[in-house]
């Protein structure tokens, strides 16, 4: 299925889904679906808690995590892309809930520097692409710590 939105690559901040998640990272919060009845984080989001079919509340989190996997992309897939390289695309486990791993970037970071399990920390950077502009979304990123 092709992507058919003017904006893309920025992702779709009026999803359902995802709509909380987009808002809290504009108010510099790291928001991620918790079950109503288990109490556990749900990721990616979905309409219930697959464990038990519990609603889901989005709730802030520390924005504290590891370094789970990353990737240092060094050519351009895509051409928005090309004049962002290279950059580093990662995992990062969740300090709350290291079963939640965010697909996010790493920034302020040589990736000769990165290391499995180094401590990172949430940061809240506008994504922005040359295709498409006069438009960005904030987003969450980290740092090491």
């Amino acid at each position: 299925m092709a992507i058919k939105r003017d904006d893309f690559p920025l992702p779709d901040v009026d999803d359902p889904l995802t709509t909380p998640f987009f808002a809290g990272a504009a108010r510099g919060e790291l928001l991620i679906p918790r079950c109503e009845t288990c109490g556990e984080y749900v990721w990616y989001p979905q309409e219930a808690c697959p464990r038990d079919g519990g609603g889901l509340t989005w709730s802030a989190v520390s924005g504290r995590g590891t370094l789970f996997t990353w990737a240092v992309v060094r050519r351009a897939f895509l051409p928005a892309f090309a004049d962002r390289v290279p950059f580093v695309t990662a995992l990062v486990a969740l300090d709350e809930d290291p079963a939640v791993r965010l697909c996010t970037y790493v920034v302020d970071t040589a990736p000769e520097q990165l290391v499995a399990d180094a401590p990172v920390a949430v940061c809240f950077r506008p994504l922005e692409f040359t295709t498409v502009p006069g438009r960005s979304v904030i987003v969450p990123m980290f740092t090491l710590t």
